[in-house]
């Protein structure tokens, strides 16, 4: 089964009078457990794509269905909540809140539950021991490495145990032994946990630790 499915997707951005058509009846198919890397070069749509996906934003027309349900046709109260429970995010820059330690990061997710605090904080140290980074739950972001911080990043993005994962450049702002200990996570979180992961990356080094490699041009995937 499919665990991600675009189908036919058109996105349109409007610019005053001006129309910018980054997608252009596009077509993929995900296969639950999959882990696929979108590459291109910049402006060929590949982040519009993954928001697509994530239900971040939503196409001009096609239908995109995640998991078997058509997200592009919910409300936005109904995304919202579909987005809190079945993806994970994970951007390039963390987006981690500074006056917040590790573990408490991680928990943010989970406040739009109905889970105790105890249960919240328990799920939260689990995804940091998932992460390799138990014995760093109290500290803050700026105590910790870039690589350390993508971790717990990724600790975020897993503790809702989401369907989906979708990572922007995970690895751009890293060096390379960090890049290589999140690629291998990436691979563990798939191949251990069945997470199916669409990564964005311009790295093709990060793109080899995917199963599948997709290209993009101009809003269009190539085939080949």
């Amino acid at each position: 089964m499919a665990m991600v499915s675009v189908e036919n997707v058109t996105k349109i951005y409007k610019r005053g009078s001006e129309e910018l058509k980054v997608l252009d009846s596009l077509s993929l198919e995900v296969p639950e457990g999959e882990f696929v890397a979108l590459m291109g070069p910049s402006g060929s749509g590949k982040t519009t794509l993954l928001n697509l996906i994530a239900g971040i934003d939503r196409p001009t027309s096609g239908a995109v269905v995640v998991g078997g349900r058509n997200i592009a046709a919910l409300s936005e109260g109904d995304l919202a909540k579909w987005r809190s429970r079945s993806v994970g995010f994970i951007f390039q820059f963390y987006n981690l809140i500074p006056v917040l330690s590790a573990v408490e990061n991680v928990e943010l997710p989970l406040l739009l539950t109905k889970l105790s605090k105890k249960e919240r904080r328990e799920r939260a140290l689990t995804a940091l021991k998932v992460v390799g980074l138990a014995d760093r739950s109290q500290h803050y972001p700026r105590q910790l490495s870039g690589g350390q911080e993508q971790r717990v990043a990724i600790a975020r993005a897993i503790v809702t145990d989401p369907q989906v994962l979708v990572a922007d450049e995970p690895t751009g702002d890293l060096d390379a032994k960090s890049a290589e200990e999140i690629l291998k996570l990436m691979e563990t979180l798939n191949r251990d946990f069945k997470k199916t992961i669409v990564m964005v990356t311009h790295d093709p080094r990060a793109a080899e630790r995917a199963h599948t490699q997709r290209h993009l041009e101009k809003g269009v995937l190539q085939l080949r």
